[in-house]
């Protein structure tokens, strides 16, 4: 009964981080855009705009923010495993429940901090010093929402590490199966970077 119960809420957790992950990479080909009309506008029409910096800014921060969480649950944030690809999978576990424990406290003060921050911004409508000087809340708001959204990811794999831990087996083999680092395009095994800088150049250095 228990494992079913975790099972469903880390299932439900990935489902979650998975649809603001995609949606969030919709607003992609938005940035693009507005950054292309401005350099259209400030280098061919002479009349640049006082909103596209702002925007482009808020936009590139709710991708990288929003998208966080997703990026963790694909195992695709930039990582050098030199240790961690070498020792066995029980150990592995190990380090990650530590970096999670350690990433929990950090996003949990983030989550704070920025909620904090959201409030007080409300309270005495901070805007951005630019000539166009839109509102700051929203964002202090995404951040929050952005480290929770991060700490329910980081709890599932706390789960899934501690019931492999415990029982010595996946929980239900659906959550948190650590990728091929082949199919990781930004983590680097300890063996390639040996290969790379081993090889000699063909000037003979």
């Amino acid at each position: 009964m228990m494992e079913a119960l975790l099972l469903k809420y880390c299932q439900f957790i990935k489902y979650i981080v998975g649809l603001i992950g995609r949606s969030v990479s919709y607003l992609l080909p938005v940035l693009a855009a507005i950054v292309f009309y401005e350099v259209f506008a400030r280098y061919i029409l002479d009349k640049p705009t006082i909103w596209s910096y702002d925007s482009s800014l808020f936009l590139f921060g709710y991708i990288s923010a929003l998208g966080g969480a997703y990026a963790q649950q694909k195992e695709a944030h930039i990582n050098v495993d030199i240790i961690y690809a070498k020792v066995s999978e029980k150990t592995r576990r190990v380090f990650d429940l530590f970096t999670g424990v350690i990433a929990i406290g950090f996003l949990s003060v983030m989550a704070k901090i920025c909620s904090e921050m959201f409030f007080e911004s409300l309270k005495f409508g901070y805007k951005t010093q630019s000539e166009w000087a839109p509102a700051m809340h929203h964002f202090w708001l995404m951040i929050t929402v952005s480290a929770v959204i991060f700490i329910l990811q980081y709890s599932t794999e706390l789960i899934s590490n501690l019931f492999f831990l415990i029982k010595g087996r996946e929980l239900n083999g659906e959550v948190h199966q650590h990728i091929a680092l082949e199919e990781q395009p930004f983590k680097v095994d300890s063996d390639q970077l040996h290969s790379v800088f081993d090889k000699e150049s063909t000037n003979g250095n």
